[in-house]
């Protein structure tokens, strides 16, 4: 059943990639084709906790998923440069994008898929909505940016939220309701890339995807390789199911090059709080397909804290940062 929801997904992409390709240049249809790319992005990252749950249950492991979705986006989006205006990088930006992958790729997908492996996919896609909250925090350390009380009220329903989901998965230690090692690790994951956006946002905001993902994934590469290099080639590709590599495939490719493409397409044309809000859709899909293709079960505790988590990081979202608290105090200064 997980392969009919690969195939469905990827239908679904396609149709909608297609739409967009011939709409694009249109202003009025601008907004529908952003809206349309967020959506199928969420979507798409959705599906891959339940599918890259079922691939690490069928022949491989979380280490190897990590490296093989390490090499296969770095091999994308070299190749997919080749057809891109070439943008000069100054070997000191090269440099500190080494730092952006041990945060954002590196830390993040360990975290994240080894977290997967062990507990529920429906836990490991709830934890993916804190990391606004995580993100909050290390800017009011990092940025300094104020913490007003609706961020700090957003910061305890998502303490909260957390809190019940791991004593849930304690008090199971199942793969299909949550285990504690999975859980804090795939809040691990969170927070690395919170880190990953503060420290590098500058970096980040000066580059096209194209050019950031081909330097990330090529350094992430390099650190990884060398540790997981002789754990790939005791993989026996006869001996893992072909639904496996077709899972692989999806997380990869659509999770890994498709789904970052249509986010950058979404992310020019829409506001970030319209953009945030589609940070929803990602666990809304895991847990329906997690459940429907029995890879997890829903218990009451874990539905109070998807509630708890979806309004905390509402509430964080929605609070005004330190430039919006300027300009708003600049424009009663001239009115005044």
């Amino acid at each position: 059943m997980v392969q009919q929801f690969v195939l469905f997904f990827c239908t679904f992409a396609a149709i909608n990639t297609r739409f967009m390709v011939f709409h694009s240049s249109s202003k009025t249809s601008r907004p529908l084709v952003a809206h349309l790319s967020l959506f199928t992005a969420c979507a798409i990252w959705g599906l891959m906790a339940p599918v890259g749950k079922d691939a690490m249950t069928h022949g491989i492991d979380g280490l190897h998923l990590v490296a093989l979705r390490v090499l296969g986006g770095c091999a994308l989006f070299w190749l997919s440069s080749l057809f891109m205006a070439r943008r000069r990088v100054p070997l000191r930006d090269r440099l500190r994008f080494a730092g952006a992958a041990l945060f954002g790729l590196i830390t993040n997908q360990c975290c994240y898929t080894i977290g997967l492996s062990i507990t529920s996919p429906v836990n490991a896609s709830i934890c993916t909505t804190s990391m606004p909250i995580f993100a909050m925090f290390l800017s009011a350390l990092i940025l300094r940016e104020p913490i007003t009380g609706k961020k700090a009220l957003g910061v305890a329903l998502g303490m909260g939220g957390a809190l019940i989901l791991i004593l849930t998965s304690a008090a199971h230690a199942s793969d299909r309701v949550g285990d504690l090692r999975g859980d804090l690790l795939c809040l691990g994951a969170q927070l690395s890339f919170a880190l990953y956006l503060s420290l590098f946002n500058r970096l980040i905001r000066t580059y096209d995807v194209f050019t950031v993902n081909k330097w990330m994934f090529l350094w992430a590469t390099v650190m990884l390789l060398p540790f997981t290099a002789g754990h790939l080639t005791e993989i026996e590709p006869s001996a893992v199911p072909v639904k496996t590599w077709v899972e692989v495939g999806y997380v990869v490719v659509m999770g890994t090059f498709v789904a970052y493409i249509l986010t950058m397409i979404g992310q020019h044309t829409l506001r970030p709080t319209v953009v945030s809000v589609y940070n929803y859709v990602q666990p809304i899909v895991a847990v329906t397909v997690s459940l429907l293709t029995g890879l997890g079960v829903l218990k009451w505790s874990q539905a109070v804290a998807i509630v708890l988590v979806f309004a905390g990081v509402w509430l964080v979202t929605k609070s005004k940062s330190r430039r919006d608290m300027e300009r708003a105090s600049g424009q009663g200064r001239d009115n005044a």
